[in-house]
């Protein structure tokens, strides 16, 4: 195995040894020679003999499989019906990162902006609780992700293709800075709302933070401060103020004065940006062959007359709140089937090169200059900032 497939695979360990059904691989692995009986035996005796002991050894002993034991590795997973995995190993294997620019490596005696050795003004200011929000605890929170990927025949709404590789992006990701990632998949609008109040619910008061993440169908909705709403695969919607709502000061006592952040991959109208001309700045990125998609539907204002009053009298006064947009309001978000939304395609990138450098809106202005310069059609993301200190995430 060369060197770029042994750190793709280790990248991606964690998630693998997590959701890895390795009861199911056994026969496609000796079909394929990956593995010899004796072998498998060996792996299966892994540890306590559990799944997650028996995935740990299976992939520490892939490394050593020789230079196509990853590509036939991934097509077990595919023809094991293990299709999220496959599709981030194949995607990741694929892609080239090519579009955001790397730290550079610091020249000897460079101190950085901080004037203060190794320390650096991030770090001054990491450090600091009057300019920054504490993250130290471990876990630092709960982080929720609400994949629709399927809807129901009567909501017209179009299968999300691609959604199930942001899925797994964001919980790899997330992870990795501390979280405790729980996904659930192709919910109603109902179940959405049970689910999020289950969440603001529990006790986060030895926690520093919490994040939702939401990928669905969206549209246009009445609003006072958050502006869009997803749609359950029943075809109902939830508005964005709503959602946020259920986390408030008031109805989330033990996240009161922590950060509550939100990650919306949806449409946020039918709108297609052309943009207009500049002086390139980028390569285009649009991948060869790709045919993107949008995430948009169409704006339903009558379904949420009967909401209006209630969300109007309620409505509580944001802090310590961030929600951050895959577009801008009232344009569509853009998918591609094959390697997942440009947004959260971008986020993961960001967040891997700069989590450990940069706060969260520095980051996500990164994120927007990256995918502003995509595709034909072009993409906005944006974000409302109610924070009050600077938040870094934690990432050792």
């Amino acid at each position: 195995m060369n060197d770029e497939d042994r750190l793709l695979l280790r990248r991606h360990r964690r998630l693998l040894v997590e959701e890895l059904q390795v009861d199911q691989l056994w026969d496609a692995l000796l079909s394929r020679e990956l593995f010899k009986p004796h072998m498998i035996e060996d792996i299966q005796r892994a540890g306590c003999g559990s799944r997650r002991d028996q995935a740990r050894q299976l992939i520490t002993d892939l490394e050593s499989r020789g230079s196509q034991a990853l590509p036939l590795f991934i097509s077990c997973l595919e023809e094991t019906g293990q299709y999220m995995l496959a599709s981030i190993l194949q995607t990741n294997r694929q892609t080239k990162k090519s579009f955001i620019p790397k730290p550079k490596d610091p020249k000897p005696g460079d101190t950085g902006s901080g004037g203060c050795g190794d320390c650096g003004a991030p770090e001054i200011l990491r450090r600091n609780a009057d300019l920054a929000y504490v993250m130290s605890t471990e876990p630092c929170g709960h982080c929720l992700i609400i994949n629709n990927v399927n809807f129901s025949l009567e909501s017209r709404l179009r299968t999300r293709t691609g959604s199930d590789i942001d899925c797994g992006k964001l919980q790899l990701r997330f992870s990795s800075l501390h979280f405790m990632v729980e996904v659930k998949r192709d919910l109603t609008a109902k179940e959405m709302g049970l689910a999020l109040l289950e969440l603001a619910r529990r006790d986060h008061g030895a926690l520093d933070c919490c994040v939702v993440v939401i990928l669905s169908h969206g549209c246009q909705a009445s609003h006072l401060q958050f502006p869009g709403a997803v749609y359950g695969t029943d075809g109902y919607p939830v508005s964005l103020e709503k959602i946020v709502n259920i986390f408030s000061g008031t109805s989330c006592p033990s996240l009161g004065g922590k950060p509550k952040l939100f990650f919306i991959q949806a449409c946020g109208g039918e709108q297609k940006d052309h943009g207009f001309e500049v002086a390139s700045t980028s390569p285009d990125e649009e991948s060869p062959g790709s045919n993107p998609e949008s995430d948009a539907t169409p704006f339903q204002e009558d379904a949420w007359t009967f909401d209006q009053v209630d969300a109007v009298s309620s409505l509580p006064t944001p802090s310590d709140i961030f929600v951050s947009y895959s577009t801008f309001p009232g344009f569509v978000s853009w998918r591609d089937p094959k390697s997942g939304s440009w947004y959260v395609e971008t986020l993961d990138d960001v967040f891997e090169q700069w989590a450990h450098s940069e706060d969260l809106q520095s980051l996500l202005l990164r994120v927007a200059n990256a995918v502003s310069e995509k595709g034909i059609y072009k993409q906005m993301p944006g974000f409302f900032n109610f924070l009050r200190k600077k938040l870094f995430f934690k990432t050792s």
